[in-house]
């Protein structure tokens, strides 16, 4: 029982290790940010870009219309409906042509900035007077596969999302997840790369992969226990009703075997 315990102590430290974030962290701990400047529009992405002014039907030839879908089945004398205004898709070249300013290139800047530079042709080219130009990205989305507790793809609103909040989001990885082998996929271009993660280290802080981009995928990698569970001997022998039925199996061999010794020895039967 004493080499139980001893067995047990050191599982309970080494399951720690593998199991606790941020290992590394000592108290009243800062780490230096970098500030984050959002992600950046790239070809295939769609943004709404709506202009406003005191004057509303000044700002009408620059936005795009509204389209209204109607709630129900057609035929069906409909009250309700919703109203979604129309996006820019960014073509292949990183172009988008805008409504009363025609062609613009886009890709490579943030909501932010696209913001400005609108605002300013505007200006420039005297069409509007302090006119306020509002951007977002209508489909910024990413991927969370792999040993986590609700996997599936997320709609992001804003522009930034870390990958934190990204597993925050499919409910965090499970028990069976390795927190030391997490893999962001990014697609950028023509290329596909890879970044590996761990969550037990403050390095992940620097990582290009801690914000996420659109379109990123994030796979957490299954531990050895999940990987043996996809075998049935395996799963069997790994079980956690495995482990904890052998302290109980070591006590009924040891009595069995102290009761049969009493008895050959005539102990049994002695008052």
């Amino acid at each position: 029982m004493a080499i139980l315990a001893v067995g047990a102590a050191s599982c309970g430290h080494k399951t720690y290790k593998n199991i606790a974030y941020f290992q590394d962290v000592e108290e009243d701990m800062s780490l230096p940010m970098d500030v984050n400047r959002g992600i950046v529009i790239q070809p295939q992405d769609k943004i709404s870009i709506v202009v406003s002014t005191r004057n509303s039907e000044l700002a009408k030839p620059y936005n795009l219309p509204r389209v209204t879908f109607n709630l129900g089945a057609e035929g069906d004398n409909v009250s309700g409906g919703s109203s979604n205004v129309l996006g820019y898709v960014v073509d292949n070249d990183g172009n988008i042509n805008m409504a009363g300013l025609g062609k613009i290139h886009v890709a490579g800047m943030n909501r932010w900035e696209l913001s400005d530079y609108v605002r300013q042709m505007l200006v420039d080219r005297n069409l509007l007077t302090e006119p306020n130009v509002t951007v977002e990205f209508m489909n910024f989305k990413v991927s969370v596969l792999g040993e986590v507790g609700s996997p599936g793809t997320y709609n992001i609103s804003g522009d930034k999302v870390t990958i934190l909040q990204a597993l925050s989001l499919a409910g965090d990885l499970t028990i069976m997840g390795k927190r030391d082998n997490i893999t962001v996929l990014r697609e950028q271009g023509k290329e596909r790369t890879f970044y590996h993660l761990d969550l037990r280290d403050t390095e992940i802080f620097n990582s290009p992969a801690y914000y996420l981009q659109q379109s990123d995928v994030v796979y957490v990698y299954p531990s050895k226990v999940r990987a043996g569970q996809s075998r049935i001997n395996e799963n069997n022998f790994r079980s956690f009703n495995f482990w904890v039925s052998i302290p109980s199996m070591l006590l009924s061999m040891t009595t069995s075997a102290l009761l049969i010794v009493a008895i050959r020895n005539g102990d049994y039967f002695k008052r």
